[in-house]
């Protein structure tokens, strides 16, 4: 008897979740708001030269990243060095224009190479993305391979 109770508790509980599905079904996915890039960043250098390393998030209509809310990238390098490893929505090179209401947070970090040799910059972002319904923590890993020529 107890195993079919235990059955019955389970079969319930999947009903439950079928039936409340279409609740759910006009929830947007908050990682669907925009998308994070390293484009430009500099995937060779010299040895002796300095290159950046780029991180922009780019909002889709909508939606915005949070002004009120922490913003942090942690940056994090092989072989070669970063000028910084903790930034925060202050070193963002992205300014408000006149009338503008949010802006799109665009970091370029510049690191230097001694030797030849192969490496990285790797970081993590920490952001909020919002919209009129919702705003959500997002994290992002991103790495960036270097080439020390």
């Amino acid at each position: 008897m107890t195993n079919f109770r235990k059955l019955t508790s389970v079969a319930a509980l999947l009903v439950a979740s079928v039936w409340t599905a279409p609740v759910f079904a006009d929830e947007v996915d908050p990682a669907s708001l925009y998308d994070v890039s390293t484009e430009g960043s500099s995937s060779q250098v010299k040895a002796g030269e300095k290159g950046v390393f780029v991180v922009s998030v780019k909002t889709k209509s909508g939606a915005h990243v949070s002004e009120e809310a922490p913003l942090k990238l942690d940056v994090k390098a092989s072989h070669v060095s970063v000028a910084k490893e903790k930034l925060g929505r202050e070193d963002s090179v992205s300014k408000k224009a006149a009338g503008q209401q949010f802006v799109d947070p665009r970091f370029e970090v510049p690191f230097s190479a001694a030797a030849a040799g192969k490496g990285s910059v790797d970081a993590k972002l920490v952001f909020f993305i919002c919209t009129e319904k919702i705003c959500a923590r997002q994290q992002k890993t991103l790495s960036v391979p270097v080439e020390v020529l």
